[in-house]
């Protein structure tokens, strides 16, 4: 599972960008644990990757 700060130095874009995506539902789906941290993971990462690229 990678952190946002993870997700985000491997796409190349902003962290505002990517909390923008997340509040538009247009990022990759996170996981919230009751603590509060926020885990994206890799294979969803893939996933939402690879969806932008056949929507390309």
């Amino acid at each position: 599972m990678l952190t946002i700060s993870q997700v985000v130095e491997e796409i190349g874009v902003p962290l505002s960008t990517f909390y923008r995506w997340r509040q538009l539902r247009k990022g990759p789906k996170s996981i919230k644990f009751p603590n509060g941290a926020v885990r994206i993971r890799r294979s969803e990462l893939e996933r939402w990757i690879a969806a932008l690229e056949d929507a390309a």
